[in-house]
C-alpha cells in the first residue's frame, strides 16, 4: 500500500496572535510546525501501514522554509519526502491543481500511483476544508471527508466517517483521496535519533515550471482583501438580586430590554 499525505505549514496555534502595525498577522512568536489536522493523517497512514505493510510519503506546496514540516515527518515515520515549489499567492484552487499536477509527476517519477492520498480536513490557520475535495476533482479519483478510521480491503477501504450526530461507514474504491479528522489517539513524538537523522535528509523540490501547468491553473478564484480582529467582547451585566426568582425576573427584564427576548 503507497500512502501519500499532503501536508502544510502552518503558525504555531497555541500562541494568540494578533495584527501587526501593517494590519498584518504578526507571527513573530508563533514557530511554523505541520498543521494538526496533516499529522493526524499522518500518524493514521503510519500505523496503517505498520499493520497492513506499505510505504508513506509527504509533500507540501510551500517554499523551501516550509521543508521544516516535512523533515517533521520523515521523523515519525514517513519514508520520503518532495515538495511542490509554490506559486506566489495562492487560494485553494490553486493550492490543488500545485498538488495534482506534483503528485502526477511523483507518480510518474517513482513509475507506480498512490493507493491512498490524505489530507488534513482542513489548516489550523485559515480553515478553509477546501483543497482535499478540490485535489479529487482534479485527479478524479473517489473521495471522502472527515475521516478517523481506515480498514483494507481487496482493492478497496472501508472507512468510519465522522458526523455531527455519530459515523457512517463508506466503502472506497482504490485510488482515493480522503481528508481525516481527529482520530481517538494523538500523532507520536519522534525518537531523538530519528529527528536528527531526519534533519540531514535532503528534500528534493518540484519546480512549478516542470509541472506543465496553464496559467488558468494558478489563477486565483478567491482573493485576499484585507484582514480584521474580532471585536472585543462587551461587559457583561452582573445580576446583583439574591432571591431566586428576583434575579431570574431581573434577567428577563434585561432580555427584554435588549430586544433578545
Amino acid at each position: 500500500m503507497e500512502i501519500l499525505v499532503c501536508m502544510k505549514q502552518v503558525p504555531d496555534d497555541s500562541v494568540e496572535i494578533r495584527l501587526g502595525a501593517s494590519g498584518e498577522p504578526d507571527l513573530s512568536q508563533a514557530e511554523p510546525q505541520g498543521n494538526a489536522f496533516d499529522t493526524y493523517a499522518l500518524e493514521l497512514a503510519v500505523r496503517f501501514i505498520e499493520a497492513n505493510g506499505g510505504t508513506v510519503s509527504v509533500t507540501t506546496v510551500g517554499t523551501e522554509n516550509d521543508k521544516v514540516c516535512l523533515k517533521n515527518s520523515l521523523a515519525v515515520g514517513a519514508k520520503s519526502a518532495a515538495q511542490i515549489e509554490e506559486a506566489g499567492q495562492a487560494d485553494a484552487a490553486v493550492t490543488a491543481s500545485l498538488l495534482a499536477a506534483g503528485i502526477k509527476k511523483l507518480e510518474a517519477d517513482a513509475g507506480k500511483a498512490y493507493d491512498m492520498i490524505l489530507c488534513g480536513r482542513e489548516s489550523t490557520d485559515y480553515i478553509g476544508g477546501e483543497v482535499g475535495e478540490i485535489l479529487a476533482e482534479k485527479l478524479g479519483l473517489p473521495f471522502v471527508t472527515d475521516v478517523v478510521e481506515v480498514t483494507p480491503g481487496d482493492g478497496k477501504v472501508t472507512v468510519k466517517k465522522e458526523l455531527e450526530s455519530g459515523y457512517a461507514m463508506v466503502e472506497l474504491a482504490l485510488p482515493c483521496v480522503m481528508t481525516i479528522s481527529k482520530p481517538n489517539y494523538d500523532p507520536r513524538y519522534p525518537s531523538i535519533k530519528s529527528k536528527l537523522a531526519a534533519r540531514r535528509a535532503v528534500i528534493p523540490t518540484i519546480a512549478k515550471d516542470a509541472l506543465g501547468l496553464s496559467d488558468g491553473d494558478l489563477e486565483m478564484k478567491v482573493s485576499h482583501i484585507s484582514y480584521q480582529e474580532p471585536p472585543k467582547r462587551a461587559a457583561g451585566v452582573k445580576i446583583q438580586e439574591e432571591d431566586p426568582e428576583a434575579a431570574v425576573a431581573k434577567a428577563f427584564e434585561i432580555l427584554a430590554a435588549d430586544k433578545v427576548i
